[in-house]
């Protein structure tokens, strides 16, 4: 094998090995790159919207707390929740803090449950959820 290499060091030169790895490369990228297509599109947004409307449930519903208190209750349709200004400094939680940390402190605070995991789908959905309600906002890190 190390004969090979030296071989084809001496007669190609390297940027004839380095052409030859780009192209490999390429090759490999056209194989298992995205298949984005306009069935895959409306297959996504599907799956998206489904997504949107279990964080709605949520959001609405008493499952996420341990006693009466709904998210919907401090922030109707999830309007003044402003995820467009996360990451920014939380006074509650006393640091630069993201969404998903500020639906945990909501979950832990005003609804007495159990904080989820980030990954959590229950998580997802309600960071989708917030997110598509405030979905023309411009971005605006940082801001209250």
């Amino acid at each position: 094998m190390k004969e090979l290499w030296k071989s084809i060091f001496k007669r190609k030169g390297i940027w004839l090995l380095i052409s030859n790895l780009v192209t490999a490369l390429a090759f490999v990228g056209l194989l298992f790159g995205d298949d984005w297509d306009k069935s895959n599109e409306a297959k996504w947004n599907t799956a998206f919207m489904e997504t949107v409307s279990r964080g709605e449930a949520l959001f609405h519903g008493p499952e996420l707390g341990g006693n009466t208190v709904q998210c919907a209750m401090c922030h109707p349709n999830a309007t003044n929740t402003h995820p467009e200004t996360y990451p920014k400094f939380q006074k509650q939680i006393g640091k630069v803090s993201t969404l998903r940390e500020m639906i945990n402190w909501c979950i832990q605070n005003p609804l007495q449950g159990k904080p989820l995991a980030y990954d959590d789908p229950k998580m997802i959905a309600l960071e989708a959820y917030i997110v598509y309600e405030r979905r023309n906002s411009p971005l605006n890190p940082g801001k209250h």
